[in-house]
């Protein structure tokens, strides 16, 4: 099993900027890819970032340019620096870990989240 441990996030007035945090944690073999999906009320869950781990990243087109994703994989952590922060990325934002663990003498793949850190823009 593997657990996400999110932090950051809060309140931040249009312009400004938020850093998240996600932690990986468990029997953990390799992390092959992390991110961060994003959820506003009545609407689906969206790929913000994500991150490899020989570390190639791809954006949502919204965010090209003010957002940044990088990744500590000593410490299996990933950052999400958020900037010129708009009110339409208010949003929960969830963290999530494609992750091959290790379970008794064979590897397993699987896929987690986060329990989501809550993003809100004010005009």
């Amino acid at each position: 099993q593997v657990h996400l441990l999110e932090s950051g996030g809060g309140l931040v007035q249009a312009g400004g900027s938020l850093r998240l945090s996600c932690q990986a944690t468990g029997r953990i073999f390799r992390i092959n890819q992390m991110g961060y999906y994003r959820q506003a009320p009545g609407k689906q869950r969206d790929l913000v970032a994500a991150i490899t781990s020989g570390g190639g990243t791809n954006y949502a087109d919204s965010v090209k340019g003010r957002f940044t994703i990088s990744r500590d994989n000593a410490k299996n952590t990933v950052y999400l620096q958020m900037n010129s922060l708009k009110p339409e990325d208010t949003a929960v934002y969830y963290c999530n870990a494609d992750t091959t663990i290790v379970q008794g003498t064979s590897t397993i793949r699987g896929n987690y989240w986060g329990q989501g850190t809550q993003v809100t823009v004010s005009s």
